[in-house]
């Protein structure tokens, strides 16, 4: 384990590209090559209290994503469940075409390893934020 925000792997870059979709500042840094192997596979770091959007991975088949957290504590939830406490050595596999959000604890930092799971017409569909009152609810 590493003093360093973002874990073995380090913080990253401004995720401005998705900044949007977001509530609170994320990182961003790219683990595979994507010129070399068809698999991405990044580390993404939430300041204390960043989520993201609910959001869907859309598959014909195959698809979804994988979270491998690796410092800090967060949350993941899928639509109509409660949500889940994330800390380190968690892993969520996240079924294709299922409405989710995941992030940060209020008071912590928060990084996991994402992977894009192949399949075949994959998308992603970005959705409403996470209800501040909701969000605030959980401990």
């Amino acid at each position: 384990m590493t003093d360093k925000h973002g874990g073995d792997f380090g913080l990253g870059e401004d995720n401005v590209d998705y900044a949007q979709y977001f509530t609170g500042k994320s990182y961003l840094k790219q683990l595979t090559d994507m010129d070399k192997v068809d698999l991405s596979v990044s580390n993404v770091t939430f300041e204390p209290g960043c989520i993201n959007n609910w959001h869907i991975h859309h598959a014909k088949s195959g698809g979804g994503q994988v979270l491998l957290c690796i410092d800090g504590e967060g949350w993941y939830q899928e639509e109509g469940k409660p949500a889940l406490s994330l800390k380190p050595g968690d892993c969520v596999s996240i079924p294709p075409n299922v409405k989710h959000w995941h992030g940060a604890k209020k008071d912590s930092w928060f990084s996991h390893i994402a992977i894009a799971v192949p399949g075949v017409d994959t998308s992603n569909e970005w959705c409403e934020a996470v209800d501040p009152e909701e969000y605030a609810k959980l401990e």
